[in-house]
């Protein structure tokens, strides 16, 4: 069976959505495997912009089966919001959609919490949470006992289950609000809420891990569709400034039941320079002109927060660590045109801690903050590249800067994207 997955090799960003739209057109079934409403993927067609943060991006296409497996955390007002959205723009979402009854739920307490843990970790930064409740849920879903996934709002015992935890968290909330507690949550009020969104949402549900997995069995083409990046792995990343789940190429099966030896192809995504929201270390980021230049021809500005991304030259040291820790096969090299006009361009080959040059990406935050980029310049390129649409068209050193990071990450690039339509992608067959 042809299993594909799509990866985020950085710091989340960059631009899977556009490679998930354009693969889909090989696949019958794409599935959104992990992460929640915190993570936004862009689409562009036809010279309209969708942006979505939940439903996969194989929407787009008539004959796709959209999944949302069991390793999505999942805010019923934001999805429902969602297939309005969608439907409005004359985009069907009925039977094309199908979300797990596994998938774990977001409820107000999470908002809540998420509000009052936003502490700042030892290193002075704050770790940058969307305040969506994703951790939160993810945490009551590793605690088991306060946790709703979505089969049990259609259960007989929903409404107790509700005024239970409801009980429970009020008496949580208020020790956390040190001496000043907000209004207590109110479960008849929570419950008439979601047994609403339970409604709509209906239709949807199922038991997605025994479709993947009768999918599996009759080779059916299926596309995993990565959410944040590699490097916000809760196990493999910038510990503590990461995500609350498997981001890295080792989430797939876990969020979505199917097995990994299924997935035959992995196509690392990658910005051609770097970009971060929020706090942790980015050792190239520059907080200068060049970074300003980078932001604002590359429009780097959160699709579900609207912050200003941390902007700077391409780490060749991260991304090969995690093109490696997920198995990638390909890189795909997004927003090459944002480079476009800059007389010379850096990539760091190397890190530089305490006297000690490194090409292994530290494993300790505190090592991240203390590395120092080590540099190769190269010539940049005036042309703009936005129209051009094969890989042998664009100007030599382009094509140069693209051949030296297949190098320095060890592996071959197979598309190079100059702008955010599915026109402007070029496949590279050498």
């Amino acid at each position: 069976m042809p299993g594909t997955c799509v990866i985020g090799l950085q710091w989340g960003d960059e631009a899977k959505g556009k490679i998930v739209d354009l693969l889909t057109q090989q696949h019958e079934i794409v599935v959104r495997y992990s992460g929640g409403a915190n993570a936004g993927h862009t689409v562009v067609t036809g010279g309209k912009t969708y942006k979505l943060s939940l439903i996969p991006s194989g929407i787009f296409r008539s004959h796709v089966q959209c999944v949302i497996a069991s390793g999505v955390v999942i805010n019923p007002a934001s999805l429902l919001g969602e297939i309005d959205y969608l439907a409005a723009e004359n985009v069907p979402v009925g039977e094309n959609l199908i979300i797990s009854d596994r998938a774990h739920v977001i409820f107000p307490w999470h908002f809540e919490e998420d509000r009052l843990m936003d502490v700042t970790p030892s290193g002075g930064e704050a770790i940058g949470t969307t305040m969506r409740g994703i951790g939160p849920c993810y945490r009551d879903k590793v605690g088991r006992s306060l946790a709703v996934r979505l089969g049990d709002m259609y259960r007989d015992g929903f409404r107790d289950r509700i005024e239970a935890i409801t009980a429970e968290k009020n008496r949580v909330l208020a020790a956390m609000e040190k001496g000043s507690p907000a209004k207590p949550l109110d479960a008849a009020e929570i419950y008439t809420q979601y047994a609403q969104y339970a409604e709509r949402l209906q239709s949807h549900v199922v038991d997605t891990t025994a479709y993947l997995l009768d999918a599996v069995d009759t080779d059916r083409r299926i596309l995993f569709e990565g959410a944040q990046g590699s490097l916000l792995d809760i196990d493999h990343g910038t510990f503590p400034y990461v995500t609350s789940s498997n981001s890295s190429g080792g989430g797939v099966s876990i969020g979505s039941g199917v097995p990994g030896r299924f997935v035959t192809k992995v196509v690392g995504i990658l910005k051609a320079y770097t970009t971060r929201v929020g706090g942790g270390p980015c050792p190239t980021e520059q907080e200068n002109e060049t970074g300003q230049h980078i932001r604002d021809r590359g429009n780097e500005y959160g699709t579900v927060t609207k912050r200003p991304r941390r902007c700077g030259w391409f780490d060749a040291v991260a991304a090969r660590y995690t093109a490696r820790l997920s198995g990638v096969d390909e890189l795909a090299v997004m927003l090459l045109d944002v480079l476009a006009a800059l007389p010379e361009l850096k990539i760091c080959v190397a890190y530089e801690i305490d006297g000690k040059r490194v090409t292994d990406f530290p494993s300790h935050i505190d090592d991240l903050r203390r590395a120092v980029p080590v540099y190769e310049t190269v010539p940049g390129w005036e042309e703009e590249i936005t129209e051009v649409r094969r890989f042998e068209d664009l100007p030599v050193k382009a094509r140069q800067y693209v051949d030296r990071l297949s190098e320095l990450v060890g592996r071959r690039v197979g598309v190079v994207s100059v702008g955010p339509d599915r026109e402007q992608t070029m496949f590279v067959t050498s």
